[in-house]
């Protein structure tokens, strides 16, 4: 009797892993209609990223995000994510808000840009993600905005054609002036989305972060529904702190129910410092999402 259940306990530990791996794919199953990432920095600090990973998965996200990929093995990135049911949501496009030698502001930047952007679509196929995150650079100082905004177009047109062949999508990011990132250039979203209809290509979207445009802009539910077929991906964070949904000025329940009823099926991806234990903050925004 004791040999027979030394010989099933293998068979048990697969079971149990195959249980457990199936427990955490229904945990990530919502009535969102979107699907939920993390930006895993933020959340889950002085981890590695297969550690952060794990949590991910433990708080029912399909979906993670991380910075510097140039520190990551590939390899063991997509072991970890397939044993966990994880999407790799995207990858960074060009390094830093302001890129040295590599922003779309200034056309003498272009090569070293598309550059930048060659090497950021082969990590992606490499970790097995579609979508890059783009800044634009900090304003050039005595250099007129259309100037700067052609640049920009032209740049992300350029780009379009290093992307498109291998399904990758660049998400270009707006950011606030006014509390973290003074100089950036594309701080608003008129702006942004006109800079969309110029390039005119689906593999060019924006990255709508709610926290930043409502610095900036607000009007977030009116500028989601005109805007949607634009944006392809989304940061969350509340104003002001830039800590979890609910403990702000903005309400998520609301927004969450606009992006799911106009339609968006990509990633809503939580980029936030939370104010309290992070996964008690990452399961409040999973209920929220899903009301």
């Amino acid at each position: 009797m004791l040999r027979r259940t030394l010989l099933q306990l293998p068979l048990m530990a697969a079971a149990s892993s195959a249980v457990s791996t199936q427990s955490f794919a229904q945990s990530k199953q919502t009535s969102a209609g979107f699907k939920l990432s993390v930006r895993v920095e933020p959340l889950f600090r002085n981890m590695k990223l297969p550690e952060q990973m794990e949590k991910v998965a433990e708080a029912g996200y399909q979906g993670f995000e991380f910075g510097n990929w140039r520190g990551q093995d590939p390899v063991e990135i997509n072991k970890v994510k397939a044993k966990l049911g994880l999407e790799c949501a995207c990858l960074v496009g060009n390094r830093a808000v302001n890129p040295k030698g590599m922003t779309l502001v200034d056309p003498a930047d272009r090569e070293a840009f598309l550059t930048e952007i060659r090497a950021s679509t082969e990590a992606a196929k490499r970790f097995e993600s579609t979508r890059l995150v783009t800044l634009t650079g900090n304003a050039l100082p005595g250099v007129p905005r259309e100037v700067q905004h052609a640049s920009i177009v032209e740049g992300l047109k350029r780009a379009h054609d290093v992307i498109a062949p291998h399904g990758v999508t660049l998400i270009v990011e707006p950011l606030n002036t006014l509390v973290d990132h003074a100089g950036y250039y594309l701080n608003h979203t008129p702006e942004a989305f006109e800079i969309m209809r110029e390039v005119s290509s689906p593999h060019v979207k924006i990255l709508f972060d709610i926290y930043h445009v409502q610095i900036m802009d607000g009007n977030l539910i009116d500028s989601i529904r005109k805007n949607i077929a634009s944006i392809g991906h989304f940061h969350v964070g509340d104003v002001p702190g830039r800590h979890e949904p609910g403990t702000g000025e903005i309400q998520y329940a609301n927004v969450f129910k606009a992006i799911r009823e106009a339609g968006f099926r990509d990633f809503v991806a939580m980029e936030y410092v939370p104010s309290k234990d992070p996964m008690a903050t990452l399961a409040e925004v999973r209920s929220m999402a899903a009301a």
